[in-house]
């Protein structure tokens, strides 16, 4: 018999295993089930992490003390900061990753976490007495008691995938799906519905002509995720492009009266933002052919990911269409691309800690709610594992703010807006983009993560060390005059105005094509200057340049945010009796019964309420 555990974390995917590590690193006794101790940490789709919005999401999990980002640097194979073009709140890193190496460092790492326990079992069910989780039992007839449970079962609750008109119930290929957990959360009342997603094909390498591509080399300068001194990725493999035509097509679509994904007989909601490639055909009929990457699986293996070409049709469809797709027309298939089927339910059950309203000390955790993506999964469980941990402990939960972190704004919207379509991070999802940007990830997390015990005192000095480095470099950088004659060539060879008199060097900064780094490069007393940091002197520059250069924009962002937080601090008992209101609208009242905000600030976020609403709530509390 196991013993009884403060959090049994279900599940040991993404979510699962931050949920693991965060609990056991803030000192509870931890127990993972997973149905296959091999799969922990495994890249269900592409071997990729990070990207747009996501890769912030990457940067705040490492700032809090997760895991994700340093399982990430350790195990990449290509570094690329995306949207370098563009403002600082739109770069976002990504990494190609080495699939197995990605799950052995997980694995790896929560085996060297102290007070993290394994079971190699399945859940089928929940012990619940009195509206509140006890525990939790198995396939192999055990009833292991806790005091929180954290479900992360990702596509495993009745997953079913399709591969043209067959059918395999299965979380994953090759994997047995779970049965018995959602029954029984019906019949304790939650509601639940069905989502679908998809993978495209596994290709040989060996088989493919690279010169009939196009070659994705990583950065020349690559970085890391993660705020601690891991490893850079010292050689890199290179992705490719390639496209497909109207001959790809129109071979696709000899078979879309066949492809489950396309034809409804899967009735789950679909990701919007990650569609099959008969979705791509059907939905821009207007283009002949859509981008394809070619991404390597990891070091030593010849397997290749073709993003892009996700599909459920039959096998015999998928590789006559492939080898239309110039490199491919030798291809041979490791596996053929299918689709899942599979469980969620609405997020909108839970509260802002990712408790569920109706059975207490039950949390959910990725997928369960109606999101994709490895990251945005993540960080889910990052919080699911501090507040079970905290719950555990009779300790106060930590909700994070949408102007704190990408994070955040996550949840927030899951638990406000629940969620009609698999749930997937973007930048345009935040109202504080210039606040929350990737490279302030720890200054914004690491010092709140730090007063709860998770991130450890060695982060908090190097965030303390870096902080007092780019006080230091603005308060030289506004005190400092540069001459016309000291700076004027640089000025020039940018196509800059030249100076006609002494300006503080924070002016310069301040002008559009004007770079920090080259400036100090042109500037000795910078130059000077930057050479007495200690640590990352490149990293410090940069963060004085985004301060200078959008520093309007930054204090705006923060103002805006004090003013909205101020609505957080208006708390709401849960037993308001909104039905008395007379002011309120019918959909206010129900939606405000359903859901139970806890402050006038979530309340003003539920969609379908209105600011009349609002203001007949601040009238009845007195504001």
């Amino acid at each position: 018999m196991l013993q009884e555990y403060d959090v049994i974390v279900v599940g040991g995917g993404h979510a699962g295993n931050e949920a693991a590590a965060a609990a056991a690193n803030l000192g509870s006794s931890v127990l993972m089930i997973t149905m296959n101790m091999n799969t922990i940490g495994q890249m269900s789709c592409n071997p990729a992490m990070g990207g747009i919005a996501k890769g912030q999401i990457i940067r705040e999990i490492d700032a809090m003390g997760g895991y994700s980002g340093i399982v990430t640097d350790r195990s990449a194979i290509q570094f690329r900061m995306l949207n370098r073009s563009k403002g600082p709140a739109m770069w976002s890193p990504r990494t190609q990753n080495d699939r197995m190496l990605f799950a052995q460092e997980w694995r790896n790492m929560l085996e060297q976490t102290p007070n993290v326990d394994f079971w190699q079992d399945m859940v089928n069910g929940l012990i619940v007495e009195n509206n509140a989780v006890l525990g939790v039992t198995t396939s192999m007839g055990q009833s292991i008691k806790s005091k929180t449970v954290i479900l992360t079962n990702g596509t495993f609750l009745n997953g079913l995938i399709h591969l043209g008109e067959k059918q395999f119930g299965g979380g994953r290929a090759g994997e047995s799906a779970a049965y018995g957990i959602t029954e029984q959360l019906v019949e304790l009342g939650f509601e639940s519905g069905r989502m679908k997603t998809g993978t495209p094909p596994r290709i040989d390498g060996r088989s493919l002509d690279y010169t009939k591509m196009e070659e994705q080399p990583g950065d020349d300068k690559p970085e890391r995720f993660s705020f601690t001194k891991t490893p850079l990725v010292q050689k890199q493999r290179p992705c490719h492009i390639t496209y497909t035509n109207e001959n790809v097509h129109d071979i696709l679509r000899t078979g879309f009266d066949k492809s489950p994904m396309f034809n409804g007989r899967i009735q789950g909601l679909g990701p919007r933002y990650c569609p099959s490639i008969e979705d791509k055909i059907e939905r821009f009929s207007d283009k002949d052919s859509h981008q394809l990457f070619v991404e390597p699986e990891g070091w030593e293996t010849v397997e290749i990911y073709v993003n892009g070409f996700s599909t459920s049709l039959p096998e015999d469809i998928q590789m006559k269409a492939l080898r239309q797709v110039p490199g491919f027309e030798n291809c041979k298939m490791f596996r053929p691309g299918y689709a899942i089927e599979y469980d969620f339910f609405q997020p909108t059950q839970l509260d802002l800690t990712l408790q569920t309203k109706l059975i207490k000390n039950l949390y959910f955790a990725g997928q369960i709610n109606g999101t994709t993506g490895y990251e945005e999964a993540a960080c889910q469980g990052l919080m699911a594992g501090i507040n079970a941990h905290k719950n555990a402990n009779n300790q106060e939960s930590l909700v994070l703010k949408r102007s704190e972190a990408y994070i955040g704004v996550l949840i927030d919207d899951l638990i406000n807006k629940g969620t009609k379509e698999p749930y997937r991070m973007f930048t345009s999802r935040a109202e504080y983009r210039i606040l929350l940007r990737q490279d302030n990830a720890d200054a914004r997390l690491t010092p709140l993560s730090h007063s709860i015990g998770l991130a450890s005192e060695e982060r908090m000095r190097t965030i303390d060390n870096k902080l007092g480095a780019i006080k230091a470099t603005r308060k030289f950088c506004s005190k400092q005059s540069v001459a016309p004659e000291e700076i004027n060539p640089y000025l020039e060879s940018l196509d800059s105005s030249p100076l006609k008199q002494k300006l503080k060097l924070e002016t310069v900064i301040s002008r559009p094509r004007v770079n920090i780094l080259d400036l100090a490069n042109a500037f000795p007393p910078l130059q000077d200057h930057a050479s007495t940091i200690e640590d990352d002197p490149e990293v410090i520059l940069e963060q004085v340049e985004i301060q200078i250069k959008y520093e309007g924009y930054l204090n705006k962002e923060q103002e805006m945010a004090d003013k909205l937080s101020r609505l957080e601090d208006v708390k709401i008992s849960q037993d308001l009796p909104y039905e008395k209101l007379g002011g309120l609208s019918a959909e206010a009242k129900e939606k405000f019964k359903q859901l139970q905000p806890s402050s006038i600030g979530q309340a003003s976020r539920i969609s379908g309420i209105n600011p009349s609403d609002i203001s007949v709530l601040l009238v009845y509390l007195g504001r």
